[in-house]
């Protein structure tokens, strides 16, 4: 397994994962976007869970990136 300076920091719907990914941008935070739905969709596989996206922040960001998350999860919920 290769080293990665990348780290998972959420993994949820479309929706969601846009609204996070817009927070975060507002903080000047990059985050990457893994979404195997449309990996496998593209490689002409299916996939088990449609719209499930995983949000990666680079390790100096991780501390300012989940407090945003914890923030925006706050307010999305009911």
């Amino acid at each position: 397994m290769t080293d990665s300076n990348y780290i998972k920091v959420f993994s949820g719907d479309f929706i969601v994962v846009k609204r996070i990914i817009s927070d975060l941008e507002n903080e000047n935070i990059t985050a990457v976007i893994k979404d195997e739905t449309e990996s496998a969709r593209l490689a002409g596989f299916g996939a088990s869970v449609y719209g499930h996206q995983d949000i990666y922040v680079h390790k100096d960001e991780l501390a300012k990136a989940t407090s945003i998350i914890e923030n925006t999860n706050l307010e999305i919920e009911p």
